[in-house]
This record gives structure tokens, sequence and C-alpha cells, in this order.
């Protein structure tokens, strides 16, 4: 005899009890996704580019002449060259001037006037220049 029921065995239906909880199994599955950080690292290049200045100097030189001149009037004692005894005519000392001159040529030549022999003023000497 089953006794189940409480009393003979005999078919009293299907009793359902609660559920026992029993702790939770815990499974790890794992997942993998790609994620792109970019990471710069900048350098730079400086190039130096060294020029060096040679400094040439020349020093032209030039030379110059000058020439001075000076002038001086002397007033000299006696009758001076070109002067003889007594007065003789000959040219005079210029246009318009009739007078005495200094004998032979005077400033102007073909000039008439009374004038003492003797070279008197002719024509400047050779000078060298």
């Amino acid at each position: 005899m089953n006794r189940h029921c409480g009393g003979p065995v005999k078919n009293c239906g299907t009793q359902v009890l609660p559920a026992v909880v029993h702790p939770t199994k815990c499974c790890v599955k794992h997942t993998q996704s790609n994620i792109i950080q970019p990471e710069i690292h900048p350098s730079h290049t400086t190039n130096v580019h060294h020029q060096n200045i040679v400094h040439q100097h020349y020093f032209p030189h030039t030379e110059s002449n000058v020439t001075q001149v000076t002038n001086q009037n002397v007033v000299m004692p006696g009758p001076g060259p070109g002067f003889g005894p007594g007065m003789m005519p000959g040219p005079g000392f210029g246009p318009g001037m009739p007078g005495p001159g200094m004998g032979g040529q005077g400033f102007c030549q073909g000039m008439q006037g009374p004038g003492m022999p003797g070279s008197g003023f002719g024509p400047r000497p050779n000078f060298p220049f």
C-alpha cells in the first residue's frame, strides 16, 4: 500500500511543490571591439643655414697736381734794360696815346710816337706755359 496520499495507494493527482532556488551560476562571456585612439607624436627639424660674409676692403687712391703761380712786381733802380741816351722817335704805348715811349717796340706794334731807343716793352718772352 502506498501511503503517499494518506491511504491506500491510489492515483490522487500531481502536486507541485514550491520551487527551490539554487544560487545563480555565473557565466562570463567575453566580447571584443576595437576602438581607435589617435596618438599624435609631432616632431620638427630646424635647418640652420650658415652664411659667412667676407668683407673685402679696397682703398683706391687718386692724385692730382696743382700749380700755384705767384707774381712779384719790384721797382728796380736805374734806367732799366733797353734805355739809351736821348729821346728818339719810336712806337708809343697804345692807340690814341701818343707820347713818350720806352724805345723799341711798344705795347702795340705799328703805333708811332716819340720814344727812347732800346728794346722797351716788346712782345712777351717765351715762358714755359
